[in-house]
């Protein structure tokens, strides 16, 4: 896949060796790239506080402090930035920079979709890995994933109807009992050293929720046979662990979870994550809180919620003898908006145009899949929805965003369970909310903790 590139990432990809060429040095390992980077960093954020601690960035109004602190800039978050124009940046790196940058399965960047891995080192470590390097990453997380002796059992004794969300928390709450950081806090360790033990658990986090995630898919779903295949990266195993041989599903599991993996830190498994990670709480449980906020209905589950607003639409006009069209597609939205009802999949709390990670999966559903049904069902959403909604005039964006496609692509792949689909999204948002848990106890930052306020103060403030 063709891209322009910046400048600056450019200049990146003049440090990524050619590959096929061997390196005149042993490849730096993520451990060794980080602990070079820590001390920098927290000098850096030492004199911004001390130097620029009493400027002002910005001002809290009442609709904010009623309305869940929307936009209120208050939160430090290393590893990516929203922008509602241009969309999501990854370490300042937009999505279709990353596809041409990062390292992917076959080792030419570009050609392909990027490894999970080689967006979790760039997460944690703000610079573009080479493949030698994203490899021993791999072999890292593969050894570090088998799960202790008593999860998988507790797995298998919860029933098949409690929600795949409810059991992915109760799995990575059970592999608690492993966190070194946990241990060496118990055991006193000094806080210059807390990031080291967090670094520990947040990768060995990583490596063990793919097994929870498919176990879980496995018992609910199917037979209850995990299988693995370790010759593979971290995606394209999980994908044998869901049961699914295909490189195409491969790809697609890649791109999907690379493309979920954070979203700046205001979203609400991000924060949760951070801020349960703020009391020193180790990352097994700092991450399973986020998960809990991730099952909410009102962030996690909503492609979900797009999957079966379309399979309705295509249900209904198929009942009436109707072709879906760009005119059938518009009365259906009508209906729903006339209803009371929103259109799942458009609109965004920040984003004011076509969400970036929405048309990196138009692009892979173009190469992989132009002619799928639902596929084609979508784009003809896409072209008709922007204008009715501008029409509708009740919302702020228009436009697509994520979860808008997600679904449809999984779909067709025959991953027709869609109660499951959050839990995928689990396992890619580990990768963002803990690489930002290891810059906080790098740097130190504090147990968060906001001021509230009544109402009967807000109206002693606008009495004023």
């Amino acid at each position: 896949m063709a891209h322009l590139l910046s400048k600056s990432v450019k200049q990146l990809v003049r440090k990524i060796p050619i590959v096929g060429q061997t390196a005149t040095r042993s490849v730096t390992t993520l451990q060794e790239t980080l602990a070079a980077q820590v001390p920098e960093k927290q000098k850096s954020l030492a004199a911004l506080k001390k130097e620029h601690g009493s400027h002002v960035i910005g001002e809290v109004t009442i609709d904010q402090c009623i309305g869940g602190a929307r936009s209120v800039k208050c939160m430090l978050w290393e590893t990516s930035n929203l922008d509602p124009a241009e969309g999501i940046r990854f370490r300042g790196l937009t999505i279709p920079e990353c596809q041409a940058v990062l390292p992917t399965y076959s080792g030419v960047a570009g050609d392909g979709e990027p490894l999970l891995e080689s967006l979790l080192w760039l997460l944690l470590t703000s610079e573009v890995p080479t493949k030698e390097q994203v490899d021993t990453l791999t072999a890292e997380l593969h050894s570090r994933a088998k799960l202790p002796d008593h999860v998988i059992p507790l797995l298998n004794s919860l029933p098949k109807d409690m929600h795949p969300m409810t059991q992915f928390t109760i799995g990575l709450n059970a592999c608690q009992t492993e966190s070194k950081f946990a241990k060496a806090y118990a055991e006193g360790v000094p806080k210059t050293d807390y990031h080291t033990y967090a670094l520990e658990d947040i990768l060995t986090v990583i490596a063990v929720l793919p097994e929870i995630a498919a176990t879980i898919y496995r018992n609910v779903y199917f037979d209850g046979v995990v299988n693995k295949d370790t010759s593979l990266d971290y995606s394209g195993n999980f994908a044998r662990m869901l049961g699914y041989d295909n490189p195409s599903f491969d790809e697609l599991m890649r791109l999907y979870l690379c493309i979920h993996t954070d979203h700046e830190g205001g979203n609400a498994s991000a924060h949760t994550t951070h801020l349960v990670g703020s009391t020193l709480s180790d990352p097994y449980l700092s991450y399973a809180a986020g998960l809990n906020a991730l099952a909410g209905p009102l962030h996690g589950l909503a492609n979900q919620e797009v999957l079966k607003w379309i399979q309705e639409l295509k249900a209904k006009f198929e009942a009436e003898g109707k072709p879906i069209t760009a005119e059938t597609i518009t009365e259906f939205a009508w209906d729903t908006l006339n209803a009371k009802k929103v259109i799942p999949g458009y609109g965004h709390a920040v984003l004011r145009k076509t969400d970036p990670r929405y048309t990196s999966q138009r692009e892979f559903a173009l190469k992989h899949m132009p002619d799928d049904e639902l596929f084609k069902v979508v784009d003809t959403i896409y072209q008709v929805m922007p204008g009715v909604l501008k029409e509708h005039g009740k919302v702020a964006n228009p436009y697509p965003n994520v979860d808008s496609h997600s679904g449809v692509l999984l779909w067709h792949y025959g991953f027709t369970q869609f109660q499951y689909y959050t839990v995928l999204f689990g396992v890619s948002r580990a990768v963002g909310g803990l690489s930002q848990l290891y810059w906080d106890r790098a740097l130190g930052l504090p147990l968060e903790r906001p001021k509230s306020v009544t109402p009967e103060w807000l109206w002693s403030q606008v009495k004023k």
